[in-house]
């Protein structure tokens, strides 16, 4: 299916697909090796895929209007479930993710709707939080399953333990290939704690968005809501884990579609082929609905 391409405001607004979203168990008949939420449009058609990957302490339920925006663009989302209780363990979530990457062009066609098939050729990476992280880890071992890679606001860890396998931060400028386009998506008020400083910051400095992005070599391209939290793309129903995190006072609406409309535009550029809305949209940011400040778009 050709992308419906716009002008550079028409990414911020819902797409002219209507999508359908859907629970897959693992005791589904396509089997997958995680439960899945795949957000894909009702019309028939061939569409890329993007495999997301949640944040810790969230469910990926709580992304469904960020992926719901994305998907009726034209794209086929799919959200393994990649945390079990509140267990920090990222040779799991990766492992979880490389399992549901192998599985993809076995399964996924069964679970969409008849006439609706997933383009595989054109697969795409993005998490959030510390699925941006797992993101990243799984682009380094699978760089060959996917096509671009996009980070929302993703945390490594500050001092990150012996567990955490592998590295991927370095503090070494461009230093991070992981063979394929990156966006990196960060929010002005992660880094801040909360409380005057009782409860600490769950994107710290020096682990986060703009290291991702610093160490990342090109093409990649970075985009901060300056105004927003690191929580403020989850809808309301994910809210109460905002209590734990600095929260921007704009409309949270008007952050998911700031957020959704940039990954339309780099997914446009990356696997579409057509980089007008994405060179549209670093020249005049303006036209998103958020107030994104610094946008820098390095080519090569």
């Amino acid at each position: 299916m050709k992308l419906q391409l716009g002008n550079e405001k028409s990414v911020f607004e819902a797409g002219n697909l209507a999508v359908k979203m859907m629970k897959v168990k693992k005791s589904d008949a396509s089997r997958p090796p995680a439960e899945l939420l795949v957000v894909a449009p009702e019309a028939q058609g061939r569409y890329p895929v993007v495999l997301f990957c949640h944040g810790y302490c969230t469910q990926t339920s709580w992304y469904s209007q960020l992926l719901c925006h994305i998907s009726s663009h034209g794209y086929i989302l799919v959200a393994p479930k990649l945390y079990q209780w509140l267990v920090i363990c990222t040779k799991d979530q990766t492992k979880t993710a490389s399992n549901v990457t192998k599985w993809l062009p076995e399964g996924l066609e069964a679970c969409l709707a008849e006439g609706v098939k997933p383009d595989l050729s054109k697969t795409a990476l993005m998490g959030h939080s510390r699925g941006g992280r797992t993101a990243f880890a799984l682009a380094l071992g699978h760089h060959h399953a996917f096509k671009a890679l996009v980070g929302l606001d993703p945390v490594a860890g500050p001092t990150p333990p012996a567990w955490v396998e592998p590295r991927i931060l370095s503090h070494v400028p461009r230093s991070l290939d992981v063979g394929m386009p990156v966006a990196v998506v960060g929010t002005g008020l992660g880094s801040r704690g909360k409380g005057g400083g009782f409860i600490p910051p769950l994107a710290p400095d020096g682990c986060n968005h703009s290291e991702f992005f610093n160490e990342s070599r090109p093409p990649c391209c970075y985009f901060m809501a300056k105004e927003y939290g690191h929580c403020d793309v989850l809808d309301d129903e994910g809210m109460g884990l905002g209590m734990a995190c600095r929260s921007g006072k704009g409309c949270k609406g008007k952050m998911r579609r700031g957020v959704g409309g940039v990954v339309v535009s780099f997914l446009h550029a990356y696997l579409g082929g057509d980089c007008r809305i994405l060179d549209g949209v670093v020249a005049a940011p303006d036209v998103a609905p958020i107030l994104l400040d610094p946008v820098i778009y390095v080519k090569e």
